[in-house]
Order: structure tokens, then sequence, then C-alpha cells
């Protein structure tokens, strides 16, 4: 605090005294004592030290309290508000009537009063991490009473609003300045008490109401280290806390980026390893699925509406708008209610609590009122208590793992509606007995159904062979284009024509009349893709429709030759903007960032918002391709594979695809899932960002790829660095960031650990979205290139024509 406002009897009494240094390893200042910048006191056993210290990078100096055998883990900041610029001759002292005093110059900057006056004060460091002033035995003043962004076993989290007092933890800025940021995490007691975290006044998480037992959206496992107590006024949670365990230690710190981490300290105890993570996944975003939606982590797509309840938006869904009803209530004529078990119980957004109801009077009082949506037991201890109704929208609703069977939310519906769910639901029993007959079946009889795959592939080719020249391919469902008809377009397949050439073969442009452009995708003789990768794409493309998938005309199938003939694309593919020093400049970061999100809508609808849940396995900027107006489309389905309803994961033993943009998994072992394709859009997005090519990229200072290096500039706070210098005109600094986030989530080296496609766009599209820390990306190895001209003109320079490989990989 400033001086002028700092007592005029005290600024005396303080001035009076003749100051000692501390010595250096003692855990208490005495008022006779200073503690001088560049010394410490350390708590009894040698767990906590509380002194200055000036974050790296930074010119500011900060009165704070650390781990001894971690001191760069701060836990305390005393001065956040008023940081210290210059540290020469700075000072803690402690005064007579007990008020912490940090001076400068033997003036004081900052001062911190008692909550009564000392007799005999004296500051002692505590082994909890807690720094008190203790006059006679009594602590009359903590730091533990204001807290920073961590939070210590002890220390309590207080919402009092009959004595007014609150703590709370509050977010440093950044990683070098502590001053209050973003993002608070609190106790909320409205209605029923439950912790949130804040950016700002948005909700970004919250762990569900207490239910009695435990927070209800909670599935974090219990530990008997970090074991959670609360006091209750009646309905009021007052506070929060954990029990202090000397042999465990553990903190729980808001991170600048608004993600809850609980670390738990090695048993050398010179480690902190991350314990658990809140939000855990993108089900724990606040409204992640919009209004009646519900989240499931194990469920592609994550999100889908409450029985009775259809999309809001059919198309392009990202979930913000949520579900609707299909059928309106009846009120009085005919509503009855849906159990919903396992869930975290919706936001009390508008809600009635009574907590002597029982389940019963609840329920009638819900169906009395036309305005109540749902309702359910305030508790779930003693057989269920209370009563809870929600009015509004219900919003903010995911499943739990291990949630107590009893914690069920009771959904209004129309009877009809009801009706038609239990008969749907007696439907999907009778053909999931079906199907667990038929998976015995095809256990037995796999083999025979391998052999019935190549026979199937055989007759393919004899039936293309016998039906070539016919203006209609009946097995395809796809207009036929006559060979004469393209070569005149084509201008006979001329040089002059030739717009590209991929794994499939040429690809010409060509005019079918004044008005209407096509593109002629031409299966070359030398092509190691034939006949199953020609019946994919037309197969695939046929039946997939989206205004940012390519669009397929027609084929056309005449002796030998093989064509597809696709709607003309003006301004060909990403890759030949992106990567030139020139064109690239075309692209200003508005429509990069459009065209990003273009992309990434194009790929959930291949994963989750289509007839066929579709991995493309070849995803990457030259197979991008741009509209007139610069509008992306994804084209190149020959190597796509269909999945099943419940199929994830798939193995095979031909890898083919592009080095560079290939998942980990995929390029050493075969397997393949949507998560192969997040990693191959996480590489384009990083490839968007920088103008640079991942295969190939080389750096003066390391010799990683594109995504080491954003990786390394990443964990150096330095993510803007890898930004597209054409781009300084017009980037946006959170968007940017943001999809640099998003890629590297997109690129771990895990499957497991990759967002599913829903997230990906979820986190792009909203600001307000918490993004987990990403970890270490795949193929993050160093290589042995040389850093000179001529190498970097290869990255620039380098042809197509390596971009393809195929590989053969033995069956272990």
């Amino acid at each position: 605090m400033a001086h002028s406002k700092f007592p005029t009897i005290l600024y005396t009494i303080f001035h009076a005294l003749t100051f000692l240094n501390i010595c250096l390893g003692a855990d208490t200042l005495f008022p006779n004592q200073t503690l001088e910048n560049g010394r410490t006191l350390i708590s009894a056993n040698q767990i906590f030290e509380v002194g200055f210290f000036t974050p790296v990078f930074s010119g500011n100096t900060f009165l704070g309290i650390w781990y001894k055998s971690t001191p760069d883990v701060v836990v305390w900041v005393a001065n956040r508000k008023n940081p210290i610029n210059d540290s020469q001759e700075i000072a803690l002292g402690i005064a007579p009537n007990g008020t912490l005093i940090i001076t400068r110059n033997g003036t004081v900057i900052w001062y911190k009063v008692s909550s009564k006056i000392a007799s005999n004060p004296v500051l002692r460091l505590l082994d909890t991490g807690n720094l008190v002033v203790v006059d006679d035995a009594i602590d009359i003043w903590q730091s533990f009473d204001s807290p920073s962004d961590t939070r210590l076993p002890g220390m309590q989290m207080v919402n009092n609003p009959n004595t007014g007092d609150f703590k709370y933890l509050t977010s440093w800025r950044n990683s070098i300045d502590p001053s209050p940021g973003d993002f608070t995490y609190r106790i909320e007691n409205k209605g029923l008490p439950e912790l949130v975290i804040f950016r700002g006044a948005v909700k970004r998480f919250r762990t569900g109401p207490w239910n009695g037992l435990e927070f209800s959206g909670s599935s974090v496992s219990p530990n008997p280290g970090y074991k959670l107590e609360a006091v209750f006024d009646k309905d009021l949670m007052l506070s929060v806390y954990e029990a202090y365990y000397s042999s465990t230690i553990t903190r729980l710190t808001l991170q600048q980026s608004g993600l809850l981490q609980r670390y738990s300290m090695n048993e050398m105890k010179d480690k902190w390893n991350v314990a658990y993570t809140l939000p855990r996944d993108s089900c724990d975003n606040y409204g992640q699925c919009g209004p009646y939606g519900v989240c499931s982590i194990d469920k592609e797509p994550i999100c889908e509406c409450l029985k009775g309840f259809e999309p809001k938006a059919q198309q392009d869904w990202d979930w913000s708008s949520g579900c609707s009803r299909i059928r309106p209530l009846n009120c009085g004529s005919g509503d009855a209610f849906l159990e919903v078990i396992g869930v975290k119980y919706p936001d009390m957004v508008e809600y009635w609590l009574n907590t002597s109801m029982s389940l019963k009077e609840c329920h009638d009082e819900c169906l009395r009122n036309c305005s109540c949506v749902a309702y359910a037991n305030t508790y779930i201890t003693n057989g269920g208590t209370g009563c809870l109704m929600w009015f509004g929208e219900l919003i903010d609703i995911r499943e739990v793992h291990g949630a107590d069977s009893k914690q069920i939310v009771y959904v209004r519906l129309p009877v009809s509606e009801l009706q038609s769910n239990n008969n749907l639901d007696k439907t999907k029993k009778k053909k999931h007995d079906k199907a667990g007959k038929l998976i015995v079946i095809s256990t037995i009889t796999g083999v025979l159904i391998s052999c019935l795959i190549c026979l199937g592939i055989r007759a393919l080719r004899l039936r293309l062979k016998k039906r070539a020249g016919k203006q209609k391919n009946e097995d395809f469902e796809l207009p036929s284009f006559k060979m004469a008809a393209i070569a005149a377009a084509t201008n006979n397949f001329s040089s002059e024509n030739l717009i590209g050439e991929g794994g499939f073969g040429p690809v010409y442009g060509g005019k079918l009349s004044a008005e209407e452009e096509i593109a002629v995708k031409r299966l070359s003789s030398s092509s190691r893709q034939g006949l199953e990768e020609f019946k994919n794409e037309v197969i695939l493309i046929a039946k997939l429709q989206h205004r940012n998938l390519v669009r397929l005309l027609g084929c056309c199938i005449e002796g030998d030759e093989r064509l597809l003939i696709y709607e003309y694309m003006q301004n060909r593919s990403l890759d030949y903007f992106v990567f030139d020093e020139n064109r690239k400049k075309l692209l200003t970061w508005p429509k990069r960032f459009d065209i990003i999100m273009g992309i990434s809508k194009g790929l959930l609808y291949l994963h989750h918002d289509s007839r066929l849940k579709v991995i493309h396995r070849d995803l990457k900027t030259g197979n991008i391709l741009l509209d007139g107006n610069l509008n992306p489309k994804i084209s190149d389905f020959g190597l796509a594979r269909i999945f099943g309803g419940d199929q994830t994961t798939a193995r095979t033993k031909r890898v083919i695809g592009t080095y560079g943009y290939m998942a980990p998994e995929y390029a050493f072992d075969g397997k393949f899932s949507v998560k192969s394709d997040i990693f191959s859009i996480g590489v384009i997005l990083l490839e968007i960002v920088s103008g640079k090519k991942n295969r190939g990229f080389s750096h003066c200072n390391h010799h990683h790829s594109l995504l080491g290096h954003a990786w390394l500039l990443w964990k150096e706070n330095k993510a803007l660095e890898l930004m597209d210098e054409c781009l300084k005109d017009t980037y946006n600094e959170t968007q940017v960031k943001r999809c640099i986030h998003v890629a590297l989530l997109c690129i771990q080296k895990f499957p497991e650990n990759r967002p599913v496609m829903s997230s990906v766009v979820f986190m792009l599209g909203h600001e307000e979205a918490v993004l987990c820390e990403p970890g270490e990306p795949g193929f993050f190895m160093e290589r042995s290139y040389s850093c000179n001209a001529e190498n970097h003109a290869s990255i620039s320079n380098g042809s197509k024509k390596d971009s393809m490989t195929i590989t053969d990989l033995e069956p272990r």
C-alpha cells in the first residue's frame, strides 16, 4: 500500500525502532528484526520458505512463500496488487502492534494490519505453509486468510454472507506476473452449495451441487492424503478445507489458464506429480452440450439430447445451441417424468428449493406447476430428502462415472413422448440381444467372412469390366460420363490443363460447357492406388454431403480408364497458398481462421454427424481444396475407411498416407481411428498458423520438426513466435494462441490424450472454453539436419511426389 495510507502513529513507532537482520534459516521474526531481500525464514521442518522473489523475465519483486525443495513453486504472494519495481534496500519487518511492514530505504511501501493490537507479537512460518503473527500464543493474523492461487492443507475457502467473509483462489495474471488474473475458484451458495471456476463473472466449470455425500458432478478418486472437509450452517456451506497430514505434501493450484490442478510431491521431495486436473475433459466445460444436452466423454459424439428432445441445429452442429423438445408439454392434461440416473445435477439458473419435502411431494408439486421442467432430491442421504425443482432450460448436464444410483433427475415430458421412448427402449433391447447372437456367430465364421470379402472384390472388378461404356453406373448411384466428353472438356488431357497430381494420379481442369467447370481425377497406370481406392472414393463421397467436403459430380469407367469428376475449385489446394511466399499474403488471419473452422466442421461431419463414421486417413493441406471465395473443402477419400457404430479402432498391414501428417500409432503399428485424423488436423493447424511445412522444417537452434518447435515455444511462453510474419497486421492474438493450443492438444503422442472432433470445434470457436495443458507431442525427437540456406530452400519448394508412402507391415 502507499505510504500516504499508513497510520501516522504507527509510522512514528516504526521509525523509532532499531532493526536487526534476521539470522539465515530461522522460522521466526521478532519486532526488533528485519528480513532483507536475499534472506528468508524457513519453517521448522525445512518445508517452506518466505522471502522476497523476482519472477523470471520480470522486473518486479514480491514477498512470497514457496517450497524449500522446489523454490519455483510459489504458493502465496503478499503484495500481488502492489509490486515493488525497485528491490534495492527492501526489507520485511513487524511493528510492535503486530502490523506487517515492507520498507524501502526506511520508507514504508506496504503494510498489513493484524486483527487486534498486539503486545508481544512475533512472525512465524509454520510447516503448513501458513505465515502467522502470534501474540501470546494466539494467532492475530495469518496468510491463510488471504489465499493467492494455491490452497494448502488446512487453508479454508470461505463463503459466509452473514459475516461478509469470502476467501477464494485467484489465478496469476501470467507465469511471470502474480497479480490477480482472470480466473477465480470459489464456493457458490446459490440454492445447494457447489465449487465453481469463474472467468470474470462467467462460469467455466462447476463441481455440481453438494448431495449430502459429495459434489454431484465429481468423479475424482478419493485419496486419504487430501480428504475434503466442509462446514455447514443450515443449507449454507461456510467453508471447505483439507485436513493437514504431515506425511503428505500436496497442493491445489488454480493455473493462469483456468485449470485447477492437484499436485502431490514425490518421495524424494524434489518433484511434483499431477494427481488430477479440473476441468478433466471437454464434458467439464460449462454448458458444453447446450440446453437439454447431456455430455458423456466415452461417446462419440460426446453430446446427445435428453430423451424427448432433439438438436436445435441439424447441420454443422457444435452443440452450443443445445436441444429443444420434440413435442410440447401438455401440463395438466398429460405430463410425466423421465428418470435420468447418474448425472451431474443441472445448474440452478432458475430453481425452487425446499429441504423438508419428500420426493413424492416434490413430484406432485412439480406436476402442478406448469413451469417446472424437472425435479430431484436435494440430498441423497437417508434415503433421499428435500425437493429441488428447475424452471427454464436445463444446462450443464454430464454423465458421472461412479455416481450414486440414487442421484436421479426427473425430467418432465409429455406422456406420449415418454411412451414412445419406452417402446424404443424395448426395440433397442431386442436388437441388442440379437446383436449378441451375431457376435458369437461372427467369431465362429470370421475366416469365412474374410473369404467372402475377397470374392466380393473380385466380383467388383468383373462388374466394372462388363459395364464399361454404359452411361449410368448403377453400383455407385452416380451419373456416368462418356470418355469422349471428358477428353473434349480437358483438351484431351493436355499438360496445359493439368492442375495437380496425387497418389491416385493426375488431376485436370476442364469445361463441360461455358458455364460448368470440372476437375477430373484420372487413375494413373503407375498408381499404387487402384480399383479398391476408386470404389472407396465413389461410394463414400457419393453419400457425404457437406459444404466443407468437395462435391463429386460423377465418374467414368471405359476400358481401362477410371475417372472421377468433381466440382472445380478455382483456387486449387491450401498448400498452393499457405507455403508460397507471395500467395500466402492473400491469406490474412481472418481468412485463415475461417479456413481452420471450415476444415474442422468438415471433419466433425465425417466423424460424428454423417450417416457414415468416416476416417479420412490422408488429411493434409494438399487435400484441402479452396473455392473461388477461399472456402475450404476436404477432398481425396481414396484411403478413407468407414467405422461401424461401436467400432473405435482398426488396424491395417498396408499403411498408406503422407509423412508429416500420420499419427505415431498409424505410422508404426498400422492402427487408425478418429484420433489419427485428429493428429493430422493438429499438424494442419500449425502449418496454417506458421506458413511452414512440418516435414522438412528446420531451425538453427534445434533439429526438431515443426511440431517439436511449436512445443518448445509453448513451454517458453513464446507461442506467438510461431505465427507467420505476414500476419502481423491482421492477426487476433487470442485466436492465434488458441489455435496453437488446440493444435498441440491434437498432436499428443497417445491417441487417448487427444480430443474428439466435437471438442476441437468447440474449443476453437468458443473463447470461454477451458483448455487443458498439452503434453509432449508425437514424434518429439531431434533429427540430424544441418542449418543452411540450401536446406531452407528445400522446405518451401519440396516436391509433392515424395509425400506419399506405402508400407507393408508384416503380421506379428
